[in-house]
């Protein structure tokens, strides 16, 4: 993801950055007390790591689809 190495499953993944773009929307980009001020991620980066995370999330969802299939090619009958 753009150069930044990510641990757990891509859920936890998916579930960590839910959870930063959530406290974005509740408290904010960025807050200041007295002298000390805490940044939050940059928003559209988050947007576009749960994107790619969903996508892959689905990506392992579908492909239990066939899980159990096999397939096979009779030639010349």
């Amino acid at each position: 993801m753009d150069g930044i190495k990510l641990f757990g499953t891509p859920e936890d993944q998916l579930n960590t950055v839910n959870e930063a773009i959530y406290a974005i929307l509740k408290g904010g980009q960025s807050y200041r007390i007295g002298t000390r001020e805490l940044a939050r991620a940059d928003l559209k980066q988050l947007f576009d790591m749960q994107k790619r995370l969903q996508s892959a999330v689905a990506q392992d969802a579908d492909s239990k689809l066939f899980e159990e299939t096999v397939v096979g090619v009779f030639d010349g009958r």
